[in-house]
């Protein structure tokens, strides 16, 4: 059920991309779909009584392994580490579509696609 709402939302913020034609609205709804995929990878990661993955001198058997408990309920940190990544991805994407919609703005007073289209200046 939960993936379902991550695609639902995806939806909401594909449809906001296409369908609008402010700029910002459409920059809200890729906004709206990084979310969504951002919280279907930490979704992908999450265990139910998982612990954090942080090896402790008690993990290791004295023959230096990891004792298995370990190993089998940690949460997988992978999944954390690329969403952090992409947050920080999507926060450059995003001021870089900001500036362009201002600058737009400056020039064409409008937001609008359609109006912009049709002033060809």
């Amino acid at each position: 059920m939960p993936y379902a709402l991550c695609f639902l939302l995806f939806i909401i913020g594909l449809l906001c991309a296409v369908v609008k034609k402010n700029m910002v609205k459409i920059i809200i709804g890729l906004a709206i779909m990084e979310y969504a995929v951002n919280l279907f990878l930490i979704m992908l990661g999450y265990r139910a009584g998982g612990t954090a993955p942080i090896i402790s001198p008690t993990d290791i058997n004295p023959e230096g392994a990891l004792v298995p408990e370990f190993t089998l309920s940690s949460v997988d940190p992978l999944p954390q580490a690329l969403v952090l990544t992409s947050i920080v991805i999507g926060l450059g994407t995003l001021a870089l579509m900001v500036s362009i919609c201002i600058r737009t703005y400056e020039k064409y007073g409008t937001f609008d696609i359609t109006q912009i289209r049709r002033l060809q200046g």
